[in-house]
């Protein structure tokens, strides 16, 4: 048999039957593999979403507590000068930047515990105001979409509490 009789378009060919077998056997994903994924990836994020949404609302009350560490700070050292404490303008403090809380001094002793409060106004409780020998600093801001406020307070004697948990 010539040589040229084995060519390409000889059905006996290896490389000819790699070629079929290759055309014969299509890839890619069935709807069924695809419906897999979807679903897979759904409850992923059912999972991810509220844990992303509970992390950036704990991150947020971070800018309250530091705020009110800077005020006990300036508080501290305005009555080791003073011996007495100080309003925010007396003690020289101010928060920088855009607040997502409203900082407020209040009296020594108060229950904040049954206090209802609302964005912008510090209602329900004490007038703000402060003692020569104590001071509580408090801060309230709204940290998510609901109505519900984020309240903590600060004392002269470096209690940083959440006394309304907005997460």
């Amino acid at each position: 048999m010539p040589v040229a009789a084995i060519s390409w378009q000889n059905e006996f060919n290896p490389r000819r039957r790699r070629v079929n077998k290759m055309l014969r056997n299509k890839k890619g994903f069935t709807l069924i593999e695809l419906m897999i994924v979807v679903a897979i990836i759904g409850i992923l994020a059912a999972i991810a979403i509220p844990n992303f949404l509970k992390f950036q609302a704990k991150s947020k009350q971070s800018e309250a507590k530091t705020n009110l560490k800077g005020v006990y700070t300036a508080e501290t050292g305005y009555f080791g000068e003073q011996n007495s404490y100080g309003t925010f303008q007396t003690v020289n403090w101010d928060p920088v930047g855009t607040a997502r809380y409203r900082y407020t001094l209040v009296t020594s002793g108060t229950d904040l515990g049954d206090m209802t409060v609302t964005i912008g106004a510090w209602t329900g409780g004490p007038t703000p105001a402060w003692t020569a020998n104590a001071f509580t600093a408090g801060a309230q801001g709204n940290i998510d979409s609901d109505t519900a406020l984020d309240v903590w307070t600060i004392t002269d004697g470096n209690i940083l509490t959440n006394n309304f948990n907005d997460v």
